[in-house]
């Protein structure tokens, strides 16, 4: 019996993660037609409160009669399943043939919710990148798994790529004592790109067109038993609206976010911001669309950093904001006043993020090195990515340790939350440092990649093993010196930031104050209060008494 890693993917466990799962994770795909390099990339926010731990798994031979344990978080045996003869290395969530997988969780219909059914959608996960080796292929082993052992998740709108391919498998449960899951999955056209957040993305389909969309077989049928849809209304069958019906919360917080990606990547086609308003008639957003122009790796990784910032959405701007035009909320997402309902903007940058990454998967490159997983730790916003090979063995010390419960400066994730909470207390005159760090790290990493790729495809032709060393210590040498800069970065801002005060260049204190917007309202709603002297007088008419 072989028990399975705990696949980081984004989990919402008990009353430890109390809102809703629609405040949680965000999906760009980007097909190799539409990126500037010819990979295949995909973007996952896993937003949560937990401490992830990155993790590296090798490959394994199994015996005939080896089987899997699918555990509970308390480490009860849930059930097992068979295992298979060989499985494959996977670094975090892209395994050494740079097949990589994201998620995004849609609930939808909760009653179809089956606890009866073994497998979670991170079970599913963790056991195709195990076991599979291309995109098509994870998704016949994610299906064929819940079709012998149950589905027990809710609604998951589910992200799969490869050097070639992009697809989304959206994939739903039959309900109590129910058996199977009902799901469809589309590939993404060569030449566009794809996202999803929290909402099912996928409407109508095709039934007769394999090599690019599967679907299971009662799909459409088992809509029609439950009363979801009627085939005689005259309406297209639309997995989305069947399974996932909007709502103006959904829309608000899931379909914005694919709204603001899809904005930035296509200016041009000038989409409305009427949908994720609910207004009424609004069209849909397509399930995907031409780029205006291809995206390179740097514009992916800052479309994953966003509060809508340029748009009539800007969370920097208004009162909420507060003194220094932090984009940042707190839970709970809706609230109410006087009986009436109120709902914060849900960005795809929040400072519930417990990981993200964007992905390269290169079809030009030896497995080992073509695929690249770009990780980073807490808010999209203030972390730094670092270049995973795919090809390696070993991972940053650093990003493996800490929990929750308990500050750690050897933690990166720790750090990290660290330098974004303290942020918070006057982002405006932070961020630009924080940016100015992120951005000489990352241009360093972007600019010396072809660099390592080089030097590693060298030695893979020599030997792969050397290869694999290598990528490894370049790998690790980046995740550590990323880990460094950020804890110097914390002492730094602490340092400079503190009582109140900001330091100058000297190392002297000096008075930061506040702005001028800010003085003006607290003028407004105190009157003369502050005032320092009455409105007849002068303070020139005053003098100092010894």
């Amino acid at each position: 019996m072989i028990k399975p890693r705990r696949a980081a993917v984004c989990l919402f466990l008990g009353t430890a993660l109390i809102y809703s799962s629609l405040s949680a994770c965000s999906s760009l795909l980007v097909t190799k037609g539409a990126s500037a390099d010819g990979s295949v990339m995909i973007t996952y926010t896993c937003d949560g409160e937990f401490h992830p731990h990155l993790e590296y798994t090798p490959a394994a031979d199994h015996n005939p009669d080896d089987s899997v344990a699918i555990v509970n978080w308390d480490d009860e045996v849930r059930g097992k399943i068979a295992q298979v003869e060989h499985t494959y290395a996977v670094v975090h969530l892209m395994n050494e043939h740079q097949l990589v997988i994201g998620e995004t969780t849609f609930d939808g219909r909760e009653e179809l919710r089956n606890p009866d059914g073994l497998l979670h959608y991170w079970d599913l996960m963790d056991l195709a990148l195990r076991r599979a080796k291309t995109a098509r292929e994870a998704i016949e082993v994610m299906t064929e798994l819940v079709a012998e052992y149950g589905y027990r998740s809710t609604g998951e709108s589910i992200s799969i790529g490869d050097p070639n391919e992009a697809w989304i498998l959206e994939i739903i449960g039959p309900g109590p004592g129910g058996t199977g899951a009902e799901w469809v999955a589309v590939r993404v056209p060569d030449g566009y790109i794809s996202a999803h957040a929290n909402k099912a993305r996928i409407g109508e389909f095709p039934l007769d067109d394999p090599e690019n969309c599967l679907y299971s077989d009662n799909v459409i049928s088992f809509a029609v038993e439950k009363g979801y849809y009627d085939p005689e209304s005259g309406e297209p069958f639309r997995f989305c609206d069947v399974y996932c019906p909007p709502t103006p919360f959904n829309l608000r917080v899931c379909e914005a976010r694919v709204w603001s990606m899809f904005r930035r990547v296509a200016p041009s086609q000038a989409f409305s911001p009427d949908y994720h308003r609910a207004v009424r008639g609004a069209e849909p957003y397509p399930l995907w669309i031409k780029p205006d122009k291809k995206l390179a790796l740097p514009d992916v990784i800052d479309l994953m950093r966003d509060h809508y910032e340029g748009t009539e959405l800007d969370m920097t701007r208004g009162v909420d904001a507060g003194l220094y035009g932090s984009p940042y909320r707190w839970r709970p997402l809706k609230w109410t006043i006087d009986s009436v309902e109120y709902c914060w903007e849900r960005a795809i940058s929040t400072q519930q993020t417990a990981f993200s990454f964007v992905s390269q998967s290169r079809a030009w490159l030896p497995d080992p090195i073509g695929g690249v997983l770009w990780y980073g730790v807490d808010d999209t916003y203030m972390t730094c990515y670092v270049p995973l090979y795919c090809g390696i063995k070993q991972v940053p010390e650093p990003f493996t340790v800490g929990e929750l419960g308990k500050f750690s400066w050897e933690s990166a994730w720790w750090v990290f939350n660290l330098v974004s909470n303290y942020a918070n207390l006057a982002y405006s005159h932070m961020m630009p440092e924080i940016q100015a760090v992120q951005s000489e790290l990352e241009s360093s990493y972007y600019g010396f990649q072809q660099v390592v790729d080089n030097i590693a495809l060298t030695l893979y032709e020599g030997e792969a093993e050397q290869a694999s060393q290598y990528l490894t210590e370049a790998s690790v040498t980046a995740g550590e010196n990323v880990f460094n800069r950020w804890r110097e970065l914390a002492e730094h801002l602490i340092t400079k930031y503190n009582d109140g005060y900001k330091k100058n260049e000297e190392g002297r204190a000096a008075d930061k104050g506040y702005p001028e917007g800010w003085y003006r309202r607290v003028i407004g709603e105190s009157g003369d209060r502050y005032r320092l002297a009455p409105p007849d007088t002068s303070t020139a008419d005053w003098k100092l008494v010894d």
